[in-house]
């Protein structure tokens, strides 16, 4: 992995973040009043990075490209997309691609930063915000990024992307002594943090690190005061099982979670105990959740087995909640359910299927970054 400066950073956990008389705690996002807001909080732009690994798309690259050009049209009705492309050719390739009827200029924004894959959500900056005196005021945490468990070594030159940005994105950050990757948390925006103990707890993240370790880093790096653990993932997930494959909320007090009713199925036993769960859980006050079970897709293989389909790596936008599909009946049961639970967002499916042979959907590969424009935080 590539180490990280702190020279650029405003803050720094180069200190242990454990307290102890020698080495006192770091000023925190929490201590400090930030907290990440959750994902419907209205969205400044969202961040994609352009696809060019033909290792992850074997074969597919040109039909992955074409499933960017329909997010950005999908999008940028509503809200800027900041493009991350490796080059001024590759920039120009896309705006010759760009329908100017559909997808306004001014709209997409493009920064020339080479990246080697194309998923943000993990390895991007963690946008968090505060109020004070009335104004929001952003900030970003730069988690520790090792490619999924040091699965991918070619893939840890990403994770220096949020330090390459943090010119640009002209806001403080702090450096979380943690690896974590975006896909692998989820929040409500009032205090709960949800993950799996599958990834964070896993020996290739944060060996030396505890559950009470790694929960008291998400309430001190996320602004939260609960965490909910669920326990593992889908069939086929590289990631040891990210939980926006599994669980998602979709206001303060419900959440929608992948449930496989086929006894048959290699993924029924981890989503009913994931269910179960879920069910069972309570918030700060003790209060439970509404749960409602989001169908999982039939099974879509390659020859070396299942790819990691789940329709709860959906994509929440500003009017637009951005579903992939992956050709089968239930991809309109899955639409059916989202649109009920998001009255206000249109449900648009999106075909995932070239992209879903890179191991990842629509979540995986959009970052969101919340927007400071009023003056108290949308939760």
């Amino acid at each position: 992995m590539k180490p990280t400066r702190d020279s650029t950073s405003v803050f720094s956990t180069k200190t242990p973040a454990v307290s102890s008389p020698a080495h006192p705690r770091p000023s925190t996002p929490a201590s400090l009043g930030y907290k990440m807001p959750p994902e419907w909080h209205p969205h400044q732009s969202t961040w994609l990075v352009w696809p060019t690994n033909s290792t992850t798309w074997p074969d597919s690259v040109p039909q992955v490209q074409d499933t960017y050009l329909r997010l950005l049209d999908l999008l940028t009705p509503s809200e800027r997309v900041d493009l991350l492309v490796d080059d001024a050719e590759t920039e120009r390739f896309i705006r010759e691609r760009l329908g100017p009827a559909s997808v306004p200029a001014e709209r997409v924004v493009f920064h020339h930063i080479k990246t080697t894959d194309s998923w943000i959500r993990d390895y991007g900056p963690n946008f968090l915000l505060r109020t004070t005196q009335g104004k929001i005021e952003p900030a970003f945490n730069h988690w520790k990024f090792n490619a999924w468990g040091n699965k991918y070594e070619d893939l840890k030159e990403d994770a220096d992307i949020p330090e390459r940005l943090q010119t640009l994105l002209d806001m403080p950050c702090f450096h979380p002594a943690l690896v974590l990757e975006g896909g692998s948390i989820e929040v409500n925006g009032a205090g709960v943090c949800l993950s799996t103990r599958q990834c964070l707890l896993n020996p290739n993240r944060n060996p030396s690190r505890s559950e009470t370790e790694i929960s008291q880093y998400l309430k001190d790096y996320l602004g939260i005061g609960h965490v909910v653990w669920i326990s593992r993932g889908i069939a086929g997930d590289d990631t040891d099982g990210h939980v926006d494959n599994l669980a998602r909320f979709v206001n303060r007090r419900t959440l929608v979670c992948a449930l496989e009713e086929d006894p048959a199925d290699e993924n029924y036993e981890a989503l009913q105990e994931n269910y179960q769960r879920l069910q069972e859980a309570r918030d700060e006050q003790g209060n439970p959740f509404e749960v409602i079970p989001l169908p999982m897709p039939l099974p879509v293989e390659r020859d070396l087995g299942r790819l990691p389909a789940s329709y709860a790596n959906f994509y929440i936008a500003n009017q637009r909640i951005l579903l992939p599909n992956f050709g089968h009946r239930r991809d309109g049961q899955a639409r059916d359910v989202l649109q009920r639970v998001f009255p206000n967002r249109q449900v648009v499916g999106v075909d995932s299927r070239a992209l879903i042979w890179g191991q990842g959907a629509l979540h995986c590969l959009t970052l969101q970054q919340p927007a400071a424009l009023s003056t108290k935080l949308d939760t």
